[in-house]
């Protein structure tokens, strides 16, 4: 049996083989800890963004390369992560990768060239790329067959990370140099990788050696395979929109009156609606239906992001939350039908492919697509075009829904 499928399998253990309660807890909150930190590191770049164009007279096409660095390793090296995990236990790769991630931003502050500045970006994002899958693969080992709500609970500590490091840098970007700042941020990352040392128990996905179960399948042949490629373009399309938003965002604030300070607490504004709008679109989908759920937040998501490029700064602030409400909340509801278009029924690998090809996919589309867009037409006309690729989605989830609507599909 490979080392995969070990790791599978440890995955797929019974409520029976769960820790104990309080273990399980511990292991929620080590993890939970962990991925508000990757989150927060992850988008703490757009506050960023400014200041290194003034520091390295950047294009925005470069701009979006810097980010692209981060979130391109992120997504490109979470599978390896996984096999990585496998082989040396998932609490050593997941403390090992938060030490990476906060050695990236000790050295992009050391960094006194833009190349430096690019490894680093890179190693950050290789140490982020642990702790999806790895951290996913530990709640559901702790909890068996209960995992479902504490992997919500992991996934909506990440939206705090996004509501809260972005803004704390914002507020020391206003007290020190940027340099400084990272170095006081990549001191966090050493406290949480500690703190992930201490409460994570030893080996929570350590192989078992029982055989893997074979997996029931959800959908038929053929079917789940053509649903979930849909599902992965639609994915694609809405995690496109997202950074191709946020990218221009600060750039439009600041052209409207807003300082540092203001664009992190923005940021934040967007990253606390999107943590709502997890919770709220998930349970709407569950009431209304994926299809017309999905529909609605990317049709408000366009109407939401023109509504902040001709409104004034105040008034553009205040929309913000419920723009993030909708920009954020689509990807729960997406997340969650995952299970039911896996081809032949394998969750596990399904998830993996759907965060890479959805997370490559808004990594290389922000340089290729919308960063030579931003310096040949400007901010406001790339922000045009990232409401046009959420709009994108409506038809891709027309296609859809029948293959959501059938007996199949609901099957578990």
């Amino acid at each position: 049996m490979s080392s995969a499928q070990d790791l599978s399998a440890s995955c797929r253990a019974s409520a029976v083989d769960a820790l104990p309660h309080p273990e399980a807890q511990r292991t929620l909150v080590a993890v939970g800890l962990n991925h508000a930190l990757h989150d927060g590191y992850t988008d703490l770049i757009y506050v960023l963004l400014p200041v290194w164009q003034a520091e390295f007279a950047l294009g925005y096409a470069a701009l979006a390369l810097l980010r692209s660095l981060y979130n391109g390793a992120l997504a490109a090296l979470q599978m390896p992560s996984a096999r990585l995990a496998a082989r040396f236990g998932a609490r050593r790769v997941l403390v090992l990768g938060t030490l990476l991630s906060a050695g990236g931003y000790a050295l992009a502050g050391l960094s006194g060239s833009l190349a430096g500045l690019c490894l680093a970006l890179t190693l950050g994002g290789i140490g982020s790329s642990t702790q999806h899958p790895l951290a996913s693969a530990v709640i559901t080992r702790a909890y068996g067959g209960s995992a479902r709500g504490p992997l919500g609970t992991y996934n909506f500590t990440g939206d705090l990370g996004k509501a809260s490091v972005p803004p704390l840098l914002g507020l020391l970007l206003s007290l020190m140099d940027w340099r400084s700042a990272l170095w006081l941020i990549a001191a966090l990352g050493l406290a949480v990788a500690l703190g992930l040392l201490r409460l994570l128990p030893r080996d929570p996905a350590s192989r078992d050696g029982s055989p893997a179960r074979t997996p029931r399948p959800l959908t038929p042949d053929g079917t789940g395979g053509a649903g979930f490629r849909l599902l992965v373009a639609i994915g694609t399309l809405d995690n496109a929109a997202r950074p191709a938003f946020l990218l221009y965002l600060p750039f439009l604030l600041q052209e409207k009156g807003a300082g540092l300070t203001t664009v992190g607490f923005a940021l934040s504004a967007v990253f606390i609606g999107g943590a709502l709008g997890k919770a709220v679109c998930g349970r709407f989908g569950e009431r209304f239906g994926v299809t017309r759920t999905v529909i609605l937040t990317e049709a408000g998501t366009a109407l939401a992001i023109l509504a902040v490029v001709v409104l004034p700064l105040w008034p553009a602030l205040a929309l913000l939350p419920v723009l993030g409400i909708m920009l954020n909340g689509t990807s729960s509801v997406l997340y969650g039908t995952v299970p039911d278009l896996a081809p032949g029924g394998q969750v596990e690998k399904a998830f993996a492919v759907f965060y890479t090809w959805t997370l490559g996919g808004s990594a290389l589309a922000a340089p290729l697509l919308y960063g030579r867009l931003g310096d040949a037409a400007g901010p406001r006309v790339a922000m045009l075009a990232a409401a046009a690729t959420a709009l994108a989605v409506v038809p891709l989830m027309i296609v859809l829904s029948p293959r959501l609507a059938s007996p199949a599909a609901k099957a578990r």
